[in-house]
């Protein structure tokens, strides 16, 4: 699954622990999901939606392999 959570978080001028804060979860966690290495549960995904402003599926996206 791809995602543009670096790109959204970059708007928003947001580090990598402070959107970490605001969803609770650790800044570690994510580092992995930018990095492609974690795929978030469906409430994390809807956490980081609303933080963003935007619908889950403008966040993330199913590749062919998915």
């Amino acid at each position: 699954m791809k995602n543009n959570l670096r790109v959204e978080r970059a708007v928003l001028r947001l580090t990598q622990e402070e959107l970490a804060q605001r969803i609770g979860v650790s800044r570690q966690t994510i580092n992995a999901m930018e990095a492609g290495k974690y795929v978030p549960s469906t409430v994390l995904a809807l956490k980081l939606a609303q933080v963003f402003g935007k619908p889950v599926e403008q966040l993330f996206t199913l590749e062919a392999e998915d």
